[in-house]
């Protein structure tokens, strides 16, 4: 049995600071997949609201305008108090001349289009239905979900007036000023402070998130943390005086894995300096403060229906009484509560619906009202937030417009390294670096390769196909998995080789050429990698019953040659085979076999030296390892940074926890290179850096092709824990 050597048993996160390690530059490109992410479209949208307007349902398309400008996503929007005004427009050094005018209103949200979620100012003009300016343009509606003769998305056409109806008022930091690449969310502004939840601080341990919020001083830009170290805060909401935050917190006890309901309770402290903090509510997510001694919040009650419901507390936060509000039959989230005290707007998900929306709940009456589904009823509406007057009610939307880019630039924090996302799946970099292969859909199958400014898209592969990489050697090879993913091992899955992708790039035309390198009757074989000499592949296969990993001749297949390279009533799967020829790394639950628990492990070729590189502590995982040109570093994707906002508030995610991660082969200098609320992965590593300059933003006509939280199924009638 080879000897199990145990590099590292605990991680401690290092902060960036990487880039030049020791005598070697660290350099390149890091191509990775996000699920859904590429087709949200987000924008943010503001609805002019008069209570009385419920009962005749005379709510529609043409009181909604957009008050965000199209550019990447923007979302989790809240309106500023015209008590703000003057110390923002100071701060942000803008001397419009209208900028004392009354007719004017602040958005605060978060945006994503320098590569990265940070908070951003825009001025727009209120009162849109008295201004004539009914709406940014007409709306027709499409489906999201279903497929067919009807329409993928939703369309806005015509946006008339659009420049005139809102002014970006820019970012909250300038391009002078140096923040940590981090994700910046939930933003409000109170007494001349923004309230935020941040990344930009490391957790000490692995697999705990490193949201907390934070303070910030608008004219002075310091910064001040509320959150107490070694706790994680979610969900922000400041009271309507200005002098409380409450958030949902693990209070230290650490994140548990969980994907649906996050285990957290409600504290409030001072906004001012996080002082005074106190239990308010256990159990509960998402608060909304409608006056300084009631919040709203949500969770699943035990009959399973996500439900709303209200705190109300004394001025020390005792003698509190808690109270269910929406009742079950209805999934309802999210809640936004109006300072009137007379009803909130919150998110649904109802029997029978495909879409998310956001309705009003009449806490007099204890009635639901329509209104998104009156103004966009195939779309997707998420976070609503009210305005301090509560006349208007905004959430954030896929506008159904403009370009979804195959390839977008995130920012990084690793100088030598560009960053860049891919729309779609298991991307991969050619030995050059000049192109990459991946999959648009995993769904409609087919491998596909683009230049790496984005520019071009050439099929090579039209079957279903997942786990791909180019032979180092032969011009225009590349080998994939040829079947369906997330299959038992008995499912029949063969690895292909496709042996003209240079001939269909350059446009000579003509049939794929492809050949299957598998036996028959092998089951389930995938993620093949090459040798550096291309003369081998390494690949996982079940065809023992337990997918362990084996290599075979990569020219002409097992018939020619084939060993197992590794053995065990476990999984070893996602190999990556070094630059250098020296190492194999790979992904392996052998520490707890079935227990959903993945470790990082390297073997030498010939099978000795296995040793495990990276623990993912109890229950984690560590993922789909990518060697660096230089074969001196690793990119992979992992949970070691939890979560980093309620997965109930963003689209769907299968493993919202996973991040891009880098280290050096022995597991030490541990950078995280994403910070984001989705589903990261598949990463590779090219050795030319991108500039992000260079990106022609080519890609399809955005169709807001993504799914809802699958977990909120729109029927559900069991208890809880039944």
């Amino acid at each position: 049995m080879a000897l199990l050597w145990i590099i590292i048993s605990s991680i401690v996160l290092s902060a960036p600071g990487f880039a030049n390690a020791g005598d070697r530059i660290v350099e390149g490109t890091v191509a990775f997949a996000s699920v859904g992410r590429a087709h949200y479209a987000f924008d943010v949208f503001l609805l002019d609201f008069r209570p009385w307007e419920l009962e005749n349902a005379s709510l529609g398309p043409h009181l909604e305008f957009r008050a965000t400008d199209g550019v990447s996503v923007n979302y989790n929007g809240a309106l500023v108090d015209d008590s703000q005004r003057r110390v923002i427009f100071e701060a942000l050094d803008f001397r419009g001349e209208q900028q004392g005018d009354g007719s004017q209103g602040i958005l605060i949200y978060v945006s994503e289009r320098d590569g990265a979620a940070e908070v951003r100012f825009n001025l727009f003009y209120q009162g849109q239905r008295d201004r004539g300016e009914r709406s940014l343009g007409n709306i027709e509606s499409g489906s999201q979900e279903s497929h067919g003769n009807r329409r993928d998305a939703l369309e806005i056409h015509g946006d008339r007036g659009n420049s005139q109806n809102f002014i970006d008022l820019g970012k909250l930091w300038s391009s002078s000023e140096v923040e940590p690449t981090a994700l910046y969310d939930r933003p409000s502004v109170a007494d001349g402070r923004v309230i935020f939840v941040s990344t930009r601080k490391p957790r000490e341990q692995s697999r705990q998130s490193w949201a907390a919020v934070y303070s910030m001083d608008i004219v002075t830009k310091k910064i001040t943390r509320l959150t107490p170290e070694g706790v994680t805060d979610y969900s922000p909401s400041v009271s309507p005086s200005g002098k409380f935050v409450m958030v949902a917190s693990d209070d230290g006890r650490g994140w548990g894995g969980e994907i649906e309901e996050l285990d957290t309770d409600l504290y409030s402290f001072q906004a001012w300096d996080g002082s005074g903090r106190k239990l308010v509510v256990k159990n509960g997510g998402w608060p909304s403060w409608s006056d300084d001694s009631t919040v709203f919040f949500h969770r699943r009650a035990e009959d399973g229906w996500w439900s709303v419901y209200k705190a109300t507390f004394s001025k020390s936060f005792t003698a509190i009484r808690e109270e269910r509000i929406t009742p079950p039959g209805v999934h309802a989230f999210t809640p936004a509560a109006s300072r009137t005290g007379k009803w909130i707007a919150v998110a649904t998900r109802r029997a029978g619906s495909l879409y998310r929306h956001v309705e009003v709940f009449d806490l007099g009456s204890r009635k639901f009202h329509k209104l998104s589904e009156l103004v966009a009823p195939e779309a997707h509406h998420y976070n609503p937030f009210v305005s301090p007057e509560s006349d208007k009610i905004g959430y954030h939307r896929c506008r159904g417009k403009g370009v979804t880019p195959r390839l977008e630039h995130i920012k990084s924090p690793v100088p030598g390294i560009s960053l860049v996302r891919v729309d779609g799946d298991f991307p991969v970099f050619s030995p050059d670096g000049e192109s990459i292969a991946f999959i648009p859909d995993l769904d409609e199958g087919g491998i596909y390769v683009t230049r790496l400014n984005g520019s071009g898209m050439t099929k090579v592969f039209d079957k279903p196909a997942f786990g791909l990489s180019w032979d180092k050697q032969r011009k225009g090879v590349l080998y994939t998995s040829y079947g369906p993913g997330f299959v038992p091992e008995d499912t029949i899955v063969h690895i292909v080789s496709i042996l003209n992708a240079d001939e269909l790039i350059a446009g000579g035309g003509g049939a794929v050429k492809w050949k299957i390198l598998t036996k028959s009757g092998t089951k389930n074989n995938a993620f093949p990698s090459p040798s550096p000499d291309g003369k081998w592949i390494v690949f996982r296969s079940g065809r023992s019953g337990h997918k362990n990993l084996y290599i075979m001749d990569a020219i002409h297949g097992e018939e020619a040659s084939l060993r197992r390279l590794t053995e065990g009533a476990w999984t070893d799967t996602m190999a990556s085979w070094s630059h250098d020829g020296e190492w194999i790394a790979f992904s392996s639950d052998r520490h707890n076999p079935g227990g959903g628990s993945f470790q990082l492990y390297f073997v030498r070729p010939d099978g000795s030296q296995l040793h495990r590189v990276l623990n993912s502590s109890t229950g984690g995982r560590v993922n789909h390892p990518f060697f660096s040109p230089d074969s001196r570093s690793l990119v992979f994707t992992t949970d070691y940074a939890g979560v980093s906002a309620d997965p109930i508030a963003v689209p769907a995610q299968f493993q919202p926890y996973g991040e891009i991660f880098m280290a050096r082969i022995d597991g030490s200098e541990l950078v995280r290179l994403t910070h984001n609320a989705y589903e990261d992965g598949t990463p590779s590593w090219g050795p030319v850096k991108l500039d992000s300059s260079a990106l022609t933003g080519e890609g399809k006509k955005a169709r807001c092709g993504f799914r809802d939280t699958r977990w909120l199924k729109p029927v559900i009638a069991q208890a809880r824990h039944g």
